[in-house]
């Protein structure tokens, strides 16, 4: 997990986008109108309110920038040095100590202004007061454009350099150009370095990741190194110095013996001699890459003393004198060929350098004052023979039968097996109950006591219960048996008048129990045949009269039914226009429409009732309930002019909408509204 998340700094703006950010903030946030009326201690503290506001703001926003930014001093040694190769140390500090002294400086003129606004005399002397605050703090901004446009080119650059953890398990591999380090990566590594047949093809450090003993390592390629003083290397080159002199990793210093990358085997030699000092506590090896173009067999025996002063030289200057004095005698873990093409011997390179990092990290730890504290409390005990008597271990019976059988190719039946014997899956169900541990086995298929409000209801059943509830259903046999008898007894009592009213009485329901069951039967399911479908009007009310007349039937009832429900409009007697209808003439004749000399303006049409109003209903007469109909009417108009549910129907709609209808509109965003 990387030391330092770099890509988390947010973006520093420019200063003309810093002071349109805080100024629109301030606009935003606090209030806008201010009137000449009001008292001068409201306008003083209107304006008072956006000098601290505005001075708030620039002070939040440049404590996140300093924040953010990671401080030199503090950072591991490892990112200070790489910070002051790529972006120079001092102008990084001197970039964040001007924002610092910009942020104090307009704490000190808000202050200064704040305290110029308590002595305001008028709406117009705050005004410019203000004016003059903003516009300090603004021009203070403008000054550190440079600071900012370097930050952000500082905080790209982070974000884009790899996470390296300097206290982690690393390989470093270093060299002179082209001699194969970043296809050592790719092959040991999942990165997919960029690999050409020219020079500095890698410009910075690249990190890539591998497991070994189930470890997470670090493997980081290095850009080459040419063999010049210090002061005239680049910023590529200072890079691999920089990862060289400050993480704790294992070296692979890769050697082209081939010498197609353009030096010399003495030349790649010399830069591993005068870089050696970078080396020191770390384990070095000296990989010799490109056998496939040249073996190792091939060289000279020049170039073999070259390589062996390397590897001796390695040996120097590995983690710890002990450590030395064991590998100088096995030169075969610092000498090691390898060939990126063919990949042979990579692995094996890969394995020698992580067993050695491994033992040189815990060497170190060994040689640590933490190790001496913690072995002080340890006791390792180490258990002595007190007898010559032999006592072999103690196995159960049980444990030996199931041996036995076991051995014998017994095989216990699981639950799968008795599933595919009893049905299969979907018909087994399987027996939960048989593994119970319980006192006596006969519990195990007993009834689960049911517990309601605390109490067992087993405890409250009569055992005997069956046997009443037997003797009970007798009992009402029996008075269901003798019921009739009873009721005749009952009727002999009865006199004429309530005799002849009990049979009126059951009559009358005998007749609405037939009637209900005949509309439940065919109410619901009779047919409503359309007028569409009696083109010729044939089924007439003079039709019906003359069918049930030929059945001997009296269709008086029925056709006064079938007028009563018509929907047409029934014939009425005309009367002059002049005439007054009064109440009697209604009463006596159903058949003349009551108007008044508004009739034409109050006609309802066909929806006017002439019958009379029903008892307990609150109208006295015809005339009445047709005012009520039509003061009925103009309240549904009205509620159906305002698009209304109904009378409950309190809803008001919002035509317009707080966030499109409120707060400033600049000019230019009037569109979206």
């Amino acid at each position: 997990m990387p030391l330092y998340n770099f890509k988390s700094i947010q973006p520093v703006p420019t200063a003309s986008d810093f002071i349109d950010i805080i100024l629109s903030k301030t606009q935003r946030q606090t209030p806008t109108v201010v009137h000449n009326g009001w008292a001068i201690q409201r306008i003083r503290q209107f304006y008072m309110r956006k000098v601290k506001y505005t001075q708030s703001n620039w002070n939040d926003r440049l404590t996140a920038i300093l924040t953010e930014f990671p401080k030199v001093d503090e950072v591991h040694p490892f990112y200070a040095d790489l910070m002051n190769v790529l972006y120079d140390k001092d102008h990084y500090k001197l970039a964040l100590g001007q924002l610092h002294t910009a942020k104090n400086l307009m704490d000190k003129v808000a202050q200064d202004y704040v305290r110029l606004l308590k002595y305001g005399d008028s709406l117009y002397r705050c005004k410019q007061l203000k004016r003059a605050a903003l516009g300090r703090m603004c021009t203070l901004m403008k000054r550190q454009a440079p600071s900012l446009a370097y930050l952000e080119q500082v905080r790209q650059h982070l974000s884009r350099l790899p996470s390296i953890d300097p206290n982690t398990r690393t390989l470093l591999v270093c060299g002179y150009p082209n001699v194969g380090k970043s296809s050592f990566m790719n092959k040991v590594t999942r990165a997919d370095v960029e690999v050409q047949p020219y020079a500095f093809t890698t410009k910075s450090l690249f990190v890539g990741h591998t497991d070994y003993k189930y470890l997470r390592w670090q493997v980081i390629d290095t850009p080459g190194i040419l063999d010049r003083p210090l002061e005239e290397r680049n910023t590529i080159e200072m890079q691999s110095i920089t990862a060289l002199a400050h993480l704790r990793a294992a070296v692979l210093y890769v050697v082209d013996i081939s010498e197609q990358c353009g030096f010399t085997l003495e030349q790649q030699a010399t830069l591993f001699h005068s870089i050696s000092p970078l080396f020191a506590n770390k384990p070095v090896m000296i990989v010799m890459n490109k056998i496939d173009a040249k073996s190792v067999d091939e060289l000279s025996s020049e170039q073999r003393e070259v390589l062996d002063k390397m590897a001796n030289e390695a040996a120097k200057v590995s983690a710890g004198a002990a450590a030395g004095a064991a590998f100088t005698a096995d030169m075969s873990d610092i000498l090691v060929p390898m060939s990126t093409l063919t990949e042979e011997g990579v692995s094996h390179v890969k394995t020698v350098a992580c067993d050695r990092l491994l033992a040189s990290r815990v060497e170190v730890k060994l040689k640590s004052k933490r190790v001496h504290d913690v072995a002080d409390r340890l006791h390792v005990a180490m258990p002595k023979q007190r007898d010559a008597v032999s006592r072999p271990p103690c196995i159960p019976s049980g444990v030996e039968e199931a041996r036995m059988r076991r051995d014998a190719g017994e095989r216990k039946k699981t639950e799968k097996d008795l599933q595919e014997e009893l049905g299969g899956a979907g018909v087994y169900s399987q027996d939960v109950r048989k593994r119970w541990d319980l006192a006596k086995e006969e519990w195990k298929y007993d009834v689960m006591p049911e517990i309601w409000d605390g109490h067992n209801v087993a405890d409250f059943i009569d055992p005997d219960i069956d046997a009443k509830l037997e003797a009970l259903e007798r009992e009402e046999e029996e008075q269901a048996a003798n019921a009739p008898a009873m009721d005749a007894m009952e009727e002999e009592h009865l006199t004429p008048e309530e005799a002849e009213t009990l049979a009126a009485i059951r009559s009358r329901k005998a007749k609405l129990v037939s009637e209900h069951r005949r509309k439940r039967k065919t109410g619901t399911n009779a047919a409503i045949v359309p007028r569409l479908a009696d083109t010729e009007r044939s089924r007439t009310a003079a039709r019906m009269k003359d069918e049930l007349s030929s059945m001997g039937l009296d269709p008086t009832a029925a056709i006064n039914r079938a007028r009563s429900q018509s929907r047409g409009r029934e014939l009425r007697k005309k009367r002059a226009r002049s005439q007054s209808a009064s109440v009697a003439n209604v009463a006596d004749s159903t058949e003349v429409r009551v108007r008044s000399s508004k009739s034409r303006s109050m006609s309802r049409g066909r929806t006017l009732s002439l019958a009379e109003p029903e008892p307990g209903k609150g109208i006295k007469d015809v005339i009445q309930r047709n005012k009520a109909i039509k003061m009925n009417d103009r309240a549904q108009k009205r509620i159906g002019r305002m698009a209304r549910k109904g009378e409950g129907d309190r809803h008001i709609p919002d035509l317009k909408p707080k966030h499109l209808f409120s707060g400033k509109r600049p000019k230019g965003t009037a569109d979206r509204r």
